[in-house]
């Protein structure tokens, strides 16, 4: 992995289209919007330039990277062959949200497969993004632009305060519009295989697919992984994380229980409370209500951000990530969560969750 030396960063806007494409294409470092979350992007055919991804991230180089496309004519030249239903998948979720792995051409540098076969590509549904990938001529390696194992940032402050110093240029074109990172997905004869959940859901792929699969490696950690982002612990904050699952009321009372035995654990501060431990809490609306606690507690500093309703999934992935990296700038001690069903955009919502606690997920 190549060594990573201090590097100016330039704050650009979506108006730098044309410079931010032009440093895409020379093999710098851009922090690229799309609407999942920011991308670290470098040229996505020159190995040295992905070289540079892997060490500003401090990301192992067998991790595979999503290679980000303007359009479809980007396409041909990557991959063997397209099948009839790669083709239906592209024509219908293209552009947005869907990572597609194809059997790569011998354009495609290794660096961007992690060794493997493939090569995932998508086209996202971000103008500012694929004019910029347009102004490039090459497709754009593009994984989260954050530090290795953290969570991926959804605006440029997020990006600027974890990549300042290791990354050429930031593109701030506002927040993302989803949240969590896109589908990867792998048709096999008429079969897709969801390698990992994201915005478009298995309920949607079934609109276009007669058999939709979950991978078995993402319930079973002892099978390798074939998707970007999934080989290694990820999303996670600095603190513990615990996951509670279930309706409102009883998700309240079990932050209660969980919160009262930290009380009785607090040893006994002095006046001032320095030092006092900090408890993060993300709910719902519906859960705050029902949440009768204390936050003036003498042993305890609560610190609480609401995502929404708790029957919009959608509402807790436009905000985890960049809620964890608020509990991270507060200092909390540790994080209680409220998930959501493991239903529609809530599989990906969840499985982001997952990891983030390292499988400390309680259904109640």
């Amino acid at each position: 992995m190549e060594a990573l030396d201090h590097i100016e960063t330039q704050l650009l806007t979506a108006n730098d289209v044309e410079l931010a494409g032009t440093l895409l294409r020379v093999g710098d470092l851009v922090a690229i919007p799309t609407e999942t979350v920011y991308g670290l992007g470098a040229n996505g055919l020159a190995a040295d330039a992905m070289d540079r991804i892997y060490a500003a991230k401090g990301r192992p180089s067998d991790n595979p990277l999503i290679l980000h496309v303007c359009d479809q004519s980007m396409v041909h030249r990557l991959v063997k062959h397209i099948s009839p239903l790669e083709q239906r998948l592209m024509d219908t979720f293209w552009p947005g949200p869907l990572t597609i792995t194809f059997e790569k051409s011998a354009l495609v540098p290794e660096r961007a497969t992690g060794g493997l076969s493939r090569v995932a590509l998508r086209c996202p549904d971000h103008e500012v993004c694929r004019e910029m990938i347009r102004i490039a001529g090459v497709p754009v390696a593009a994984p989260s632009a954050n530090r290795s194992g953290r969570p991926s940032p959804t605006t440029a402050e997020a990006v600027l305060h974890d990549m300042k110093g290791r990354i050429h240029a930031i593109v701030d074109a506002g927040p993302c519009e989803i949240g969590v990172e896109s589908t990867v997905v792998q048709v096999e004869d008429n079969t897709v295989i969801i390698l990992r959940p994201g915005g478009v859901t298995k309920e949607m792929l079934e609109m276009v697919a007669d058999h939709v699969v979950y991978d078995t490696a993402l319930h079973d950690p002892t099978e390798a992984p074939k998707a970007p982002g999934m080989k290694y612990r990820h999303y996670a904050p600095d603190m513990p994380v615990q996951v509670l699952v279930g309706q409102s009321l009883i998700v309240a009372e079990h932050m209660k229980d969980i919160i009262d035995k930290m009380v009785q654990q607090e040893p006994v501060l002095q006046e001032d409370c320095k030092g006092k431990t900090r408890i993060g809490l993300l709910l719902s609306e519906e859960t705050l209500e029902n949440l009768n606690v204390i936050l003036s507690n003498f042993a305890l500093s609560v610190d609480i951000i609401v995502y929404g309703e708790q029957a919009e999934p959608m509402a807790l992935a436009n905000r985890l990530y960049d809620s964890l990296l608020q509990f991270n700038d507060m200092g909390v001690d540790t994080l209680l969560v409220e998930g959501c069903a493991p239903v529609g955009l809530g599989v990906a919502v969840m499985n982001r969750l997952e990891k983030a606690s390292g499988g400390h997920v309680q259904y109640i």
